[in-house]
């Protein structure tokens, strides 16, 4: 029963009135200061006669023997969550100072944001720690994404096209199979074939230009890491001439630095701010040489600071010109996305598909756009009660 009292006193805290004094030994006591540095708002002087400590302030000691006290308590799923929760409630800026407690915080989408929001905090000592922290994200994404993204814009672009250079991720089943049922053996009922047929993997020009223009905003900042490895895969593809554009109320062009480096591109993202997406549409405007040839997706939550009935005119412009034109709201698997409704519903007005979409579905969005099929089912898929 003891032990049972102790374990609530320790979840609790020294406010636990209904249990009485609880006394802690010298281990129970440290591990009540190391739970009270997060978890309590008081402040008193640490025994057990006092209010625990909440002693990740400014006075507090070292973060990084904060978190060694923490591993050596808990067992790792709950180090886990603490850590969440340590960034969630007393932020990462004093975290980000250690690299021996960076190098310990579990890598996610949502700590890579902290990370562009605080770039400019981020000591020296701990910049390489960092960059690591975010490359380790960007690749899983990159393995998440990279190979579908890559056969639905080959299947796109080279429906009709094939090569007789063999590689696994290009093949035509559809054609392989339709050539070969000859070779049918109904005694094993398989069908065992004498060619095989490709689709090209490669072009002698560019075919078609890409235009990702991306909201810097902060509420954006899911999207924009999505959106970075989107840029980076389309800028490594041949067949695509790829523009990468961010904008706040200025308009930066990262096509080079994210066909380089995806992680190079975050750390050069300026979250906050402003937004002008009329001006940033007016750049990507002169990007565009052949119409029919040009897919421009717009990846932003549409509350615009600029003109907003310039950037009608211009998507609307630009859209009967016969560009293909996305408008994603969002581009991240958080759910619903917030956004400006009135200019949504009048961008959609346009016939311009406006919705958002997940990382998975995007393969299958972008083949569908470039072969210039309706994306109504699309946009029906995305909707809930806050989209368009």
């Amino acid at each position: 029963m003891d032990d049972l009292i102790t374990r609530w006193r320790l979840i609790l805290g020294q406010d636990l009135n209904a249990l009485g004094e609880v006394s802690l030994n010298e281990q129970q006591s440290l591990m009540d200061a190391t739970l009270a540095a997060l978890y309590d708002d008081t402040e008193g002087n640490g025994n057990n006669g006092g209010k625990r400590s909440a002693g990740l302030g400014s006075s507090s000691p070292n973060l990084a023997k904060w978190l060694t006290d923490v591993r050596s308590f808990f067992p790792p799923d709950v180090v886990s969550v603490i850590q969440s929760d340590a960034i969630e409630r007393k932020g990462l800026t004093k975290l980000l100072f250690e690299p021996e407690t960076l190098k310990n915080v579990k890598p996610d989408i949502s700590m890579v944001g902290t990370l562009m929001a605080l770039k400019g905090q981020i000591p020296a000592k701990s910049k390489n720690t960092a960059r690591e922290l975010v490359k380790e994200v960007v690749d899983e994404i990159m393995k998440r994404m990279e190979q579908d993204l890559r056969r639905a814009v080959t299947g796109a672009l080279n429906k009709k096209a094939h090569t007789p250079i063999a590689n696994f991720s290009s093949t035509d089943w559809k054609r392989t199979i339709q050539r070969n049922l000859k070779n049918y053996d109904t005694a094993t009922k398989r069908l065992i074939p004498e060619k095989f047929y490709f689709f090209e993997r490669t072009q002698r020009q560019k075919n078609w230009t890409v235009i990702l223009d991306i909201d810097q905003s902060g509420s954006m900042c899911d999207s924009i890491i999505y959106s970075s490895v989107m840029g980076s895969i389309f800028a490594s593809m041949p067949a695509l001439d790829t523009h990468v554009v961010v904008f706040d109320t200025e308009v930066t062009d990262l096509t080079e630095v994210c066909r380089e480096d995806p992680v190079d591109m975050l750390f050069g993202v300026q979250l906050g701010g402003g937004t002008d997406i009329n001006k940033s549409v007016a750049y990507c405007q002169t990007l565009i040489e052949n119409p029919r040839k040009t897919m421009f997706i717009l990846i932003s939550d549409l509350y615009e600071g600029g003109v907003r009935a310039g950037l009608l005119r211009r998507l609307n412009e630009i859209h009967q010109e016969g560009v293909k034109v996305l408008v994603l709201l969002a581009l991240s698997d958080s759910g619903r996305p917030d956004y400006d409704e009135k200019l949504g519903k009048e961008i959609s007005k346009l016939g311009i598909a406006c919705f958002a979409c997940t990382p998975d579905r995007l393969p299958e969005l972008v083949e569908n756009a470039l072969k210039g099929n309706d994306l109504k089912k699309f946009e029906r898929a995305s909707r809930t009660d806050k989209e368009v």
